[in-house]
């Protein structure tokens, strides 16, 4: 029985270890990732705007029911009813990657403040700028969100 104790410890500490060491791992290779992609974009600066002016054309392309749709599709995934159990998922795997203990104090926190202050975002943003670049797509979105 005292040898099945000592072996099961022995395996938690060895899960503990490499839970800590993967953590370090990740961390820096994300470090390393967001330097790469920085170097990227710095020396790449002819083919991001070429990128930039296509996903324009893509964008001002939609017609403006689309356009709409994608707004409430983004803003229901993201601050809509059911973003709670989606925010609560992606804190925890985020808090796992990076080797942080899960505090369900922040995580509730994080969910009952960040989705409002990006709900107002959204919205500024619909009412500062896509009025001036796409009424139409705020009329049809107005029409569709009620």
């Amino acid at each position: 029985m005292e040898e099945e104790i000592k072996h099961k410890a022995n395996e938690l500490a060895e899960d503990y270890h490499n839970q800590g060491s993967n953590a370090i791992k990740n961390i820096f290779a994300d470090i390393i990732a967001l330097l790469a992609f920085a170097l990227v974009i710095i020396n790449s600066k002819r083919d991001v705007i070429i990128l930039k002016s296509f996903m324009d054309d893509i964008i001002y392309g939609l017609s403006d029911s689309a356009k709409a749709f994608i707004i409430i599709l983004f803003t229901d995934i993201f601050v809509g009813f059911h973003s709670p159990h989606g925010w609560e998922i992606i804190l925890e795997a985020l808090s796992r990657h990076l080797g942080i203990p899960e505090s369900r104090e922040f995580i509730f926190l994080f969910i009952a403040t960040f989705p409002v202050i990006l709900d107002s975002v959204i919205k500024y943003w619909i009412f500062r700028y896509l009025n001036r670049i796409s009424p139409s797509a705020v009329a049809t979105y107005r029409t569709m969100n009620e």
